[in-house]
C-alpha cells in the first residue's frame, strides 16, 4: 500500500483520510447493539489511516529539509 500512496497528491490523501475517518465512524455507530460481522475491518481502517498520515508526513519533513 505504501508504494500506491507515494503516487497520490497531497490533496487526494487529505481526501481518503476523511473518507476512512467516516468509514470508521460509521463502523463504530453502526453496530452499536449488534454483533458485528468483520470486526477487523475497525483495526484495517485506523491502519490505513496511520499509514496515509505517515506518508503526508513524511512529505512534510521532504519540504522542510529541501527549504533549508
Amino acid at each position: 500500500m505504501a508504494k500506491e500512496l507515494e503516487k497520490e497528491t497531497v490533496e487526494s490523501l487529505q481526501k481518503m483520510i476523511a473518507d476512512k475517518r467516516e468509514a470508521l465512524r460509521v463502523f463504530r455507530f453502526e453496530g452499536e447493539g449488534s454483533r458485528r460481522r468483520n470486526v477487523r475491518e475497525g483495526r484495517t481502517l485506523r491502519r490505513e489511516i496511520a499509514r496515509i498520515m505517515t506518508e503526508l508526513s513524511n512529505r512534510r519533513i521532504a519540504e522542510t529539509s529541501k527549504t533549508k
